[in-house]
């Protein structure tokens, strides 16, 4: 990930990016990032294995659907939703109304908030 190359706006194909989306894995992680929220790798939670997960997000990001950054030993994932609407407008709003309705990417979720314990909590005070 460390030299990850995302493609400028205007070499985002088409091709690459319907490629990129013709998998309900990908396709519920871009409806997960639609929020237009920044998500750490860790808090994404689907039914395959890591490594699989891992290559789905490289997919959707040498696609041009998503920005990657690393944070020291973390790895940061967001929707290019402003690039994607520049060079396609209207797209993907039009495949997440489509998602939504064909309940696609159902499976891929966010996993739970971490709870701290009673004596975490008072040392935060």
């Amino acid at each position: 990930m460390r030299n990850a190359r995302h493609p400028a706006p205007d070499e985002i194909s088409l091709t690459e990016v319907m490629a990129a989306l013709s998998d309900p894995i990908r396709v519920g992680l871009v409806r997960l990032l639609a929020d237009g929220a920044e998500r750490g790798w860790g808090e994404l939670r689907a039914p395959v294995a890591k490594s699989t997960l891992s290559h789905h997000l490289r997919i959707l990001r040498d696609a041009g659907l998503t920005r990657t950054r690393q944070e020291g030993t973390r790895c940061y994932v967001r929707l290019r939703t402003e690039d994607l609407q520049a060079r396609f407008p209207g797209l993907l709003p039009a495949v997440l109304a489509a998602a939504r309705a064909d309940d696609v990417g159902h499976h891929v979720t966010l996993a739970p908030p971490c709870r701290t314990t009673s004596a975490e909590a008072r040392v935060s005070e």
